[in-house]
């Protein structure tokens, strides 16, 4: 069911991350252990209730349970608010996974759970350049500039490499108008479609390409050798590198991407699927899902439409005449150049797919314009029809009746 066009609003939710100066992490270490033994207390708790009773409780069941955990002689240092929002948490996760219980986190050993705080909203407090959280100030590297943001409720979280992070809610405002439903299509010229490949890692409708970066392949060697030599802390830091190298760059692109075109239609290839075969690590190299996940939320920023599309025959499909004239099967994922047997024009396989893609999400948004314009002529012919019949209604007799007062 489609929705009628209303103004969308001027400002959007924000998770902004901020690293927190290694000084505190052993302070938060001794929290996160805490954390840890809320949410044990709470897993047990679910798996004796189901045995008892077939229950499972919601994250409002459990403060009776949590009453009382930070006063006392053996009061935990944490806010009351980070318990009961621990306790919502794993509500939520089990309940999202549809489970009874959950895996323990584990606060030592080889297999130790990464430190995780989380708190709710008016539980912390920003001012000249630091943080006040549970009665103490945490200095941060404040790259995002806190001060101008009112801040809600997130999470501590911990790293691989023992660093400390605040990811915390904010609102900020849109950077332009989001289009509203029921605009004017915008040209073919300005829309584009995306073809995610390995070798390429992006083809594009208009023709140019943008080559993958094997940032892992690139730095594999130096991996193997440290992993080799027993280097834990130096295993760590190359594959935070490749993490971040990854995220700047595909930051970049689709940045780019949503800011040059209305339009953005990308096809729905399945990486976790491949990530399975023996192209893996190209696959998982290459970034396809947060690519997408990056241009979803950039294109509602800009002002931009963004549609996934079902992706399956545009490699065979002429864009041309539309005849499934291409080369399939595996034997043909080799030919790269393929000329039409129907209307003799010649393609490129990755080029002629991102045609495809254009041409079915350009279609998609048609289908939605034309439900969403059919919904409000009904809305409109339907308010009409009531103002006439409360006209009618009033006449001789004052104003209408309306509120509650009709009923």
């Amino acid at each position: 069911m489609y929705r009628l066009a209303t103004p969308r609003p001027t400002t959007a939710t924000r998770v902004l991350r901020v690293r927190v100066k290694d000084r505190h992490k052993v302070w938060l270490s001794s929290l996160a252990r805490e954390v840890n033994l809320v949410w044990n207390y709470c897993n047990d708790l679910q798996i004796r209730v189901f045995e008892r009773e077939r229950k499972l409780l919601s994250g409002f069941d459990f403060w009776p349970y949590l009453k009382g955990s930070t006063r006392g002689d053996a009061a935990l240092l944490l806010p009351v608010q980070a318990v009961q929002e621990t306790a919502e948490q794993f509500a939520r996760s089990r309940k999202q996974h549809s489970k009874v219980r959950l895996a323990w986190r584990k606060s030592g050993g080889a297999r130790r759970s990464l430190g995780w705080v989380p708190f709710k909203v008016r539980t912390i407090r920003h001012a000249h350049g630091q943080v006040y959280f549970a009665g103490r100030w945490l200095s941060l590297w404040d790259s995002w500039g806190l001060g101008g943001h009112e801040l809600r409720a997130g999470n501590f979280s911990e790293d691989a490499r023992g660093r400390w992070y605040l990811n915390v809610t904010v609102t900020v405002d849109v950077r332009r108008g989001a289009p509203e439903l029921l605009p004017r299509l915008p040209a073919q010229a300005d829309a584009i479609g995306i073809d995610l490949g390995l070798k390429e890692l992006a083809t594009c409708s208009d023709g140019t390409t943008v080559a993958a970066q094997r940032f892992y392949r690139n730095i594999e060697p130096a991996l193997a050798s440290a992993q080799r030599s027993g280097k834990k802390q130096r295993v760590k830091a190359l594959h935070a590198k490749i993490g971040n190298r990854r995220k700047d760059f595909l930051h970049k692109l689709t940045t780019t991407m949503a800011r040059s075109h209305h339009v953005v239609c990308v096809g729905d290839v399945n990486a976790k699927a491949l990530a399975r075969g023996r192209h893996a690590k190209s696959v998982l190299d290459a970034g396809w899902s947060t690519m997408r996940t990056m241009l979803r939320y950039k294109c509602a920023d800009a002002g931009a439409w963004f549609v996934e599309v079902p992706e399956a025959g545009t490699s065979r499909m002429c864009c041309a005449c539309g005849a499934a004239s291409g080369p399939q099967g595996v034997e043909g994922l080799d030919v790269r150049q393929w000329t039409c047997d129907v209307c003799r024009v010649a393609h490129d396989r990755d080029v002629n797919a991102a045609r495809n893609i254009l041409a079915r999400g350009v279609a998609i948004l048609e289908e939605q314009f034309a439900a969403a314009g059919e919904a409000r002529a009904v809305e409109a012919a339907v308010n009409e029809v009531g103002g006439l019949h409360g006209r009618s209604a009033g006449a001789g007799h004052g104003p209408p009746v309306v509120g509650i007062a009709a009923l």
